[in-house]
């Protein structure tokens, strides 16, 4: 896995550079996670691994597949890709390209685990706590884990919020085992 990011790296910050000269850093996004999802899908896999597909058919295969999802400008990257046998790396690619656009937008996603569900305007009256915790805008996604017994984990990147009552227990159970 870290190996394919390192490839993935040079060719998500080259597709950044070109969306931010562009001005249209979210259309790429869209346009990077289409790809993205069209490279998942196993046919596409099985023909980006089989030698018997050249590269020219698989850059009919993006663009037919695409449609009209992707302009020109990532027809060409598609090109790129395919000449360097790297097509199936636009999972990482658009996955890193993601993470270069919520830098620059001073945005990290965060994962709220909930030990029960909550509604969107719980989640709406948490993220501005969280923010000021993180000192970051946050964008949020939501899961239920019961496992926590009771309120929340929050993970931003590297770092993690445990307020929840397994966390608690855990950490009562280091203490008096220390």
């Amino acid at each position: 896995m870290a190996e394919s990011v390192t490839i993935a790296r040079p060719y998500a910050e080259a597709l950044f550079r070109a969306a931010k000269e562009s001005g249209n850093l979210a259309k790429w996004a869209e346009q990077a996670a289409t790809l993205a999802q069209v490279a998942a899908s196993p046919d596409v896999r099985s023909a980006i691994g089989d030698p018997n597909v050249a590269a020219p058919q698989l850059v009919d295969l993006f663009r037919s597949a695409c449609g009209t999802a992707v302009d020109a400008e990532l027809a060409n990257f598609i090109q790129l890709l395919s000449n360097n046998d790297r097509l199936g790396l636009l999972p990482e690619i658009a996955g890193l390209y993601e993470t270069y656009k919520r830098a620059e937008e001073g945005t990290k996603q965060a994962e709220i685990i909930s030990a029960f569900p909550i509604d969107d305007n719980q989640v709406k009256a948490l993220v501005p706590q969280l923010e000021t915790v993180f000192k970051t805008r946050l964008e949020t996604s939501v899961s239920v884990d019961p496992t926590l017994i009771g309120g929340i984990k929050v993970i931003v990147g590297d770092q993690m919020l445990d307020a929840s009552v397994r966390g608690k227990l855990d950490a009562m159970a280091t203490a008096l085992n220390n």
